[in-house]
């Protein structure tokens, strides 16, 4: 029998590192080259106490060359992370001149704002309709540790977690609802790429890395439905227009008839009456402009 074990993947932490100021670093270097000077001068005169300046001229250059192979720079909102033989430090976030062992190897992180648009992506939307959906996300290092050391490429990770996010979102919510019940891609833009950034903010802690802003950018049916979803919007809107025209045309002539029975202008029966709506109806409803008929004769001929 084989028995199954289960690994855990301890994540990575950043910690500050050890590292120290590049300025008195930089007046111990000052210090090496001007014992070099002084060895080499005394040596060229030939004075007393040879034995000091050949210790200088040996001693210095090496001193010189411990010192300068440790400094660094760091500019705003940038990082070093400290690795000793393969193994993590820390992490250095002064800015300026800094200095280190020079056996250890600094590997420099810029934990500024990081921009980012997604190419076109092709998702199939809660009712299956295929949409095509793009976004713009602001994202930043904020773990230096887990960025380099939990993840193989951090930028590569982001690009594929957003795309795998924006198929995940865009599969939950239908791209537009004519009956305004749902929550749509379309009409809640704003809700959506809140849950969006929540989702990619899930999917990017593993690298060490937080959403700041996400928006979509490009929200659009696909090329192969456009056309049919375009005419059933057009379909529906003239018939929430004739909804609207309809509506006002029974209360307008609803209005006119209550008027002239309390004014007693005029008394129909119910044949005229029904004639005198279908007149009304047409003339408020039809789309071209009526054409009046003078009525020569009695109300009933």
């Amino acid at each position: 029998m084989f028995e199954s074990k289960t690994i855990a993947l301890t994540a990575s932490r950043e910690r500050p590192a050890s590292a120290y100021s590049g300025y008195v670093m930089l007046i111990l270097l000052l210090v090496a080259i001007l014992a070099q000077v002084w060895g080499i001068v005394g040596l060229a005169r030939g004075g007393e106490g040879p034995a000091i300046h050949i210790a200088a001229v040996i001693v210095a250059p090496l001193a010189l060359l411990f010192i300068a192979c440790g400094f660094y720079m760091l500019q705003p909102n940038q990082a070093a992370a400290i690795t000793l033989f393969g193994e993590y430090q820390g992490t250095d976030r002064t800015t300026g001149l800094r200095w280190v062992l020079p056996w250890m190897i600094r590997k420099k992180v810029s934990v500024r704002a990081n921009n980012f648009i997604s190419e076109k992506i092709k998702v199939n939307d809660q009712r299956g309709n295929p949409i095509e959906m793009a976004a713009q996300i602001v994202w930043r290092v904020v773990d230096t540790a887990q960025a380099l050391f939990d993840v193989d490429d951090y930028k590569a990770f982001v690009r594929v977690q957003v795309e795998a996010a924006i198929r995940k979102i865009g599969s939950r919510y239908p791209y537009d609802d004519f009956e305004h019940h749902d929550v749509t891609l379309r009409g809640h833009l704003d809700e959506v790429a809140g849950e969006l950034r929540k989702e990619l903010i899930e999917r990017l802690a593993i690298a060490g890395i937080t959403v700041d802003e996400c928006g979509f950018t490009h929200l659009a049916y696909a090329q192969e439905i456009a056309q049919a979803m375009l005419r059933r919007q057009q379909a529906q809107a003239v018939v929430a227009a004739r909804q609207t025209l309809v509506a006002g045309a029974v209360g307008m002539v609803e209005m006119a008839l209550e008027q002239l029975s309390e004014k007693n202008v005029v008394h129909l029966d119910d044949e005229r009456r029904a004639a005198m709506v279908s007149n009304l109806m047409v003339v408020l409803c039809g789309e071209r402009d009526t054409q009046p008929v003078v009525n020569a004769g009695t109300l009933y001929s």
